[in-house]
């Protein structure tokens, strides 16, 4: 899995990760991760939906990972947030 694969989900309308989704997938990619941390892993499930139920129907979720990562705050104090990887590889 190479980073061009890799796809990481903010603060954007959900419409524009499903294009760099889509756009991978069109140039040859065997599989993309959908990455999201904190308030942005409902809009990667919902990229994720999206492309498979309306653009790439043989899409299909290989891997889920969870986790909780530790992030330095501007203070010096560390927070945890949550986190998903989303591997969607072609059927």
């Amino acid at each position: 899995m190479t980073e061009d694969n890799v796809i990481r989900v903010a603060n954007k309308p959900a419409m524009n990760y499903v294009v760099a989704v889509v756009t991978q997938a069109n140039s040859g990619a065997r599989e993309v991760v959908i990455k999201a941390r904190g308030n942005a892993i409902s809009r990667a499930v919902d990229v994720v939906e999206i492309v498979r139920n309306r653009f790439i129907k043989e899409m299909e979720i290989k891997d889920i990972k969870i986790s909780t990562e530790q992030v330095q705050r501007e203070n010096g104090t560390t927070m945890n947030v949550s986190a998903i990887e989303i591997t969607l590889a072609k059927k």
